[in-house]
């Protein structure tokens, strides 16, 4: 069997170097293909971070009435962190929401005067909720009303929650991001199924050049996998070289974009493609693999069932 292994492995090299050009021409393709695959990952890391980036900008806040009693306020805030939706809770104590009211208004001349004329902090402290998803800040603000958590007299410290003033903004926020993943996604599954019919397209023809020698071979009782195994080789071949390619035309081309590019992205694309190398580089082998061998085994097929 092993012996039988190293005969196809060595079929599959020589039948790669014997038709070279159409060999090469494969892997054009293939590297194309690679390198589409490897500008989705890229864009729907700048797509996760966009969201993220804009998800980070949506709260909800909570605002307690002056002299509300601290320890109620951080037993609220304990409440509220033990929820599943709640990724983090920050609390603001009155002194240091007037402290960043005046620093906001320092070049406000008569707000800074009205403030040091009342000779008393007319602000209440207040806690800032970040929920883990868009679409929870619902079920918070849903457990703000609910009993449990206005316990020992919590309802009587509460200015205001200003959830539902946002809520229209979150509801079309959440919208989008999902709109924009379903889009992600689609545009992601269209692009791979093109790719992925033209490269089959492209090996079918390497194979067709050599459609009289598989005759042969079937006409003296080679079994199937003794005929099909030197194309699969050469779709592993295929798939070695085009990853190498790709990555070797991404590194240059990341380094441009995290060069030129990153003010205007707001994201490092040349950071994320280093820290992230192995991961990448573990798609496009993988998807250049199976792209090569899954190609050659089905456009073999028509040859093999003759």
């Amino acid at each position: 069997m092993m012996t039988e292994l190293r005969r196809i492995i060595k079929s599959g090299f020589l039948n790669f170097k014997r038709s070279s050009l159409i060999s090469w021409a494969a892997i054009l393709i293939v590297t194309i293909t690679l390198s589409v695959i490897t500008t989705i990952v890229l864009l729907q890391a700048v797509l996760h971070f966009s969201l993220s980036q804009i998800q980070d900008k949506v709260d909800v806040t909570i605002y307690f009435n002056t002299g509300a009693s601290e320890d109620k306020i951080l037993a609220l805030k304990s409440s509220i962190q033990k929820l599943p939706e709640v990724a983090s809770v920050a609390y603001t104590s009155a002194d240091e929401a007037l402290k960043i009211f005046r620093d906001r208004h320092s070049d406000d001349y008569p707000t800074i005067q009205a403030l040091d004329e009342i000779n008393e902090n007319p602000l209440g402290a207040y806690l800032n909720i970040k929920a883990k998803e868009v679409s929870q800040y619902e079920s918070i603000a849903n457990f703000l009303k609910s009993d449990n958590a206005l316990v020992a007299g919590s309802a009587s410290i509460i200015d205001k929650v200003n959830y539902h003033q946002n809520k229209v903004v979150i509801d079309r926020l959440d919208t989008i991001i999902k709109g924009a993943q379903k889009l992600g996604f689609l545009i992601t599954l269209i692009l791979i199924i093109i790719s992925v019919i033209i490269t089959f397209n492209t090996i079918r023809l390497t194979i067709f050049i050599a459609k009289e020698e598989i005759g042969v071979m079937r006409l003296v009782g080679a079994n199937k996998m003794r005929v099909r195994g030197p194309f699969m080789v050469e779709g592993v071949i295929y798939g070695c070289i085009s990853t190498l390619i790709t990555l070797f035309l991404f590194w240059p081309i990341t380094y441009w974009l995290g060069k030129n590019m990153t003010d205007f992205l707001g994201f490092n694309m040349y950071e994320y493609f280093i820290s992230n190398f192995f991961e990448i580089f573990g798609i496009i082998l993988i998807s250049g693999i199976v792209l090569g061998t899954l190609s050659s085994f089905l456009a073999i097929r028509k040859y093999l069932n003759k």
